[in-house]
């Protein structure tokens, strides 16, 4: 009989305990991954640096604050932000971004901060103090790359004159060679591209201008669907979570 009530007493807490489980008001969270796109833009992200990249760093910390992962891949920039767009695509976003009109994407809170700036050559200086003053100069701007939302009016305007080039290192080398007068760069990735081989040359050729175009927020941008909204929501509340300007510092000291 002792028995026998040992073993139904037993039964009835295992009962109770499952019962607690499935109706727990709590449940244990499931780890998700959320897949981005991206480029090999050094200092911020790339495949071959150090975490992949101080704004990668930043990406992958705010979402595991949150239980989740990151998967990435690099593109050359206008196919990172194609993929992202295109229905179907496995990819929810890409990123580093600037904030700028769109219909197809919507955008997170900031990561950190770009300082945009131009690059000059050391011989020949651009004088300006307004935007409209660097319409006497012929910029050089990366493809589909969003510069500054006054900028980017005026060249499709054509009111100014600039060329296109397919990264930032041609676009150093075609102003060291006085193709151009000035090159439109975020002065972080300015730094480390002239500390690369085969481009230590150009250090005695350019100097940065000593101002600023802008300071800009470097950003996660999301498909405009329900999907992206709600990874757009969970990324910001892990971004809340960590100290992203920490992160974002101590991964650039090293590149």
């Amino acid at each position: 009989m002792a028995k026998t009530a040992i073993t139904f007493f037993g039964r009835s807490a295992l009962f109770i305990l499952l019962l607690l489980l499935l109706y727990s008001g709590s449940p244990v969270a499931r780890a998700d991954t959320l897949q981005l796109s991206s480029l090999n833009w050094p200092p911020y992200s790339g495949q071959m640096l150090q975490q992949q990249g101080a704004c990668v760093a930043v990406v992958k910390a705010a979402l595991a604050a949150m239980g989740h992962e990151l998967k990435i891949n690099f593109y050359p920039w206008s196919r990172a932000i194609k993929l992202a767009g295109m229905p179907g695509s496995p990819y929810l976003g890409y990123f580093p971004e600037y904030y700028h009109q769109s219909d197809k994407f919507i955008f997170s809170k900031p990561l950190g901060f770009s300082q945009l700036a131009l690059v000059e050559q050391v011989q020949r200086p651009v004088s300006w103090q307004q935007l409209q003053d660097l319409q006497r100069y012929n910029l050089g701007v990366v493809k589909d790359y969003v510069n500054t939302e006054s900028l980017d009016r005026a060249m499709d305007s054509g009111r100014q004159p600039f060329e296109l080039a397919n990264s930032d290192e041609q676009n150093l080398r075609k102003l060291a060679a006085a193709r151009i007068d000035a090159v439109v760069i975020d002065a972080n990735v300015y730094r480390y591209l002239l500390r690369q081989q085969g481009m230590e040359e150009l250090e005695g050729k350019l100097k940065l201008n000593r101002q600023l175009l802008a300071s800009k927020g470097l950003l996660v941008a999301f498909r405009n669907s329900e999907e992206g909204q709600r990874w757009r929501d969970i990324f910001d509340q892990g971004l809340a979570r960590i100290d992203a300007k920490s992160i974002l510092e101590q991964h650039l000291k090293y590149h």
